[in-house]
């Protein structure tokens, strides 16, 4: 199997810039979905991009698990949420190559632009899946530039049968989106 690309640290000024902040507001993005108190799981954190506002929304009871294949992400990611303050609401996790790690259940997860990269995406969604606690959901975003309409559709027929049901597709700027939780029957 072919390893897809991972967008590498040493781009990561790509997905933290001036027009990125016009085009995705995290607070816009996120609010709908991030209350106090909640647990949440940052998948493929990146630099931080999207950290801060989850840490913001859950707040000083919340927790944000900030989790990314490279150790160079999760760097750049931790000096973005303690320049802001809020440090010490977000956890880093690195994740290893096949599968995430992460053994706590959360309330919401975020994978902004990445699922794509994912090799095994069958085995990553059912782990996905089985951090969700009752009640907690999936907000998936992929790049429309690189992700196709049938590719995306191919993605959700995996979620789907994973045992997750689409209750939105928001509106989100050049992205193909998702909200999902588990479905009551599975």
């Amino acid at each position: 199997m072919s390893t897809p690309y991972v967008c590498p640290a040493a781009f990561s000024g790509s997905l933290d810039n001036f027009l990125r902040r016009i085009i995705h507001k995290p607070e816009k993005i996120l609010k709908p979905f991030v209350k106090e108190g909640m647990t949440v799981l940052d998948m493929g954190c990146g630099p931080g991009y999207f950290t801060v506002e989850l840490a913001r929304l859950a707040g000083e009871s919340g927790k944000v698990i900030a989790a990314d294949l490279q150790q160079e992400m999760l760097d750049k990611m931790l000096h973005k949420v303690n320049s802001s303050g809020l440090g010490a609401r977000v956890e880093p996790h690195k994740c290893e190559a096949e599968r995430t790690g992460i053994n706590r259940k959360v309330d919401f997860i975020l994978t902004f632009w990445m699922v794509h990269e994912v090799p095994d995406q069958r085995s990553f969604i059912e782990e996905m899946k089985s951090l969700l606690n009752p009640g907690g959901k999936i907000l998936v975003v992929e790049p429309v530039i690189h992700v196709t309409k049938r590719s995306f559709n191919e993605m959700i027929s995996r979620l789907e049968s994973a045992g997750l049901k689409i209750i939105d597709r928001p509106r989100i700027r050049f992205s193909r989106s998702l909200v999902m939780v588990i479905h009551s029957h599975s």
